[in-house]
């Protein structure tokens, strides 16, 4: 991987989201690095310059952006639509990673809190218990749907190290989108989410079938896309992911020293 990410052309007639105007509404102060909304033409975007990442311990500076472009090409292998169209281009603030905004169903909540003694004895899994200010005894609780179990196995394989609650996206039609994959991709495990609702229960056909096409395709057009965001090192390690998710047939555990959760979960 070059000090600086390469852009990747998009599909012909996406001209003008590359090298149309990008232009800015308003910054997401809540996130941890610069991220803001905008328009190109039509299109509402999110766009987070390289310039606004935030240095982090375990990641290498400056490779937030390729990662998140990574993220979208392994969800496209997955053929799930999980993550929205993510690539790179020029901004305001320099190079950075673009996507395509995704407006959230309000009214709906994937992953929620709630009172201990109120969790739906069908549609949902527990995650965890615990406290709240007051005392009371709440559920971290996800949807036991297809949608949501398709996001776990493709955290499992890009190795997400931040998977809150908010970073899943309800459309109306059921659909749920991925968004935030800038801290995956790691050699070491680093998977913290919030669904872990499935552990040790196995993947259903499609699921395997999934794992099956991104691992095929690490040895064509995915891989060579692949090499030019990540390490070489990253790449072969998602390899070893696919295997492991294939060989083992089954949603995996929590392991290792690190939290199993992010924080804070939403």
């Amino acid at each position: 991987m070059t000090g600086e990410p390469l852009r990747l052309d998009l599909e012909p007639g996406d001209v003008d989201l590359q090298h149309g105007e990008l232009n800015l509404a308003g910054r997401i102060t809540v996130a941890s690095n610069a991220t803001f909304v905008g328009r190109i033409g039509d299109d509402a975007v999110v766009y987070k310059p390289i310039a606004g990442e935030r240095p982090l311990w375990d990641f290498p500076d400056g490779t937030l952006a390729s990662r998140e472009v990574a993220a979208y090409l392994v969800s496209e292998a997955l053929d799930w639509r999980i993550v929205p169209r993510t690539w790179l281009r020029d901004g305001p603030f320099g190079t950075g990673m673009v996507q395509l905004w995704q407006e959230p169903d309000l009214e709906q909540d994937p992953v929620d809190v709630v009172p201990s003694t109120e969790v739906p004895t069908k549609g949902w899994c527990t995650v965890m218990e615990g406290h709240d200010e007051n005392g009371q005894i709440v559920s971290v609780i996800h949807e036991d749907a297809a949608a949501l179990r398709r996001i776990a196995v493709f955290d499992v394989l890009v190795n997400n190290a931040d998977r809150k609650g908010s970073h899943i996206l309800p459309a109306t039609d059921g659909h749920r989108y991925g968004v935030d994959h800038g801290v995956s991709f790691h050699t070491e495990p680093k998977l913290r989410t919030v669904l872990w609702g499935w552990i040790d229960e196995p993947l259903d056909p499609d699921e395997v079938a999934g794992v099956e096409r991104v691992r095929s395709e690490l040895s064509g057009d995915l891989g060579e896309q692949l090499a030019l965001l990540l390490s070489e090192p990253e790449v072969e390690a998602l390899a070893a992911r696919c295997e492991r998710l294939r060989a083992t047939g089954a949603f995996p555990s929590p392991g290792g020293d690190a939290p199993a959760v992010p924080w804070p979960l939403f």
